[in-house]
């Protein structure tokens, strides 16, 4: 395995969906002062529940990626080999199913009770929870595909460094060490 450098300029964060990809990516960036880039809003989807297109997803990934420092919250296996090797730093987030699958329901139901916007002011219904295209749908469809994605990473020469948390309280820890170094480092 390759070390994990100690301040990386351009961090993929990767996990399974409902893992906090987005919450750790938002808090990494606040604690390093990194620009954050959303998969969703910034690349994937249009309002109207529009995804992009394929070829104005890559665009956009490229876009991201060529940039010297950045921090982004997943990426779309469409264009996941844009990102990849750009990346110094991969976080992934190896939680348990129940953990994710917990986070993801509590999640989804807060988003249709609040109508709170996402995805580029998108707003998640009960209705659309129920369909075949769901991210409940996403979460079992993809599950042990992007478990099986990082943990090739972690072992492969030619990606760049994977950083692996089972647990959100090392996630934690990890961040308040990001954010306190940081903070030493400001003058």
């Amino acid at each position: 395995m390759k070390p994990i450098p100690v301040k990386p300029s351009r961090v993929l964060f990767y996990g399974v969906t409902g893992s906090g990809k987005s919450s750790a990516a938002h808090a990494y960036a606040a604690a390093s002062g990194l620009p954050e880039f959303s998969a969703d809003d910034d690349i994937g989807w249009l309002p109207g529940w529009q995804q992009r297109t394929v070829e104005n997803q890559r665009e956009l990934a490229a876009d991201v990626a060529s940039r010297d420092r950045w921090v982004l919250d997943s990426a779309y296996g469409v264009w996941r080999d844009i990102v990849v090797p750009r990346a110094e730093l991969v976080v992934a987030l190896d939680y348990p199913r129940w953990l994710s699958l917990t986070r993801l329901v509590s999640r989804s139901i807060r988003r249709v009770v609040t109508r709170q916007p996402v995805c580029n002011g998108n707003v998640e219904t009960l209705a659309r929870l129920c369909t075949r295209d769901s991210i409940f749908y996403w979460h079992f469809n993809s599950f042990a595909r992007k478990k099986r994605v990082f943990r090739e990473w972690q072992f492969s020469p030619d990606m760049p460094p994977v950083m692996v948390f089972r647990r959100p309280r090392d996630l934690d820890n990890w961040l308040a060490q990001v954010a306190t170094a940081a903070g030493a480092n400001v003058t």
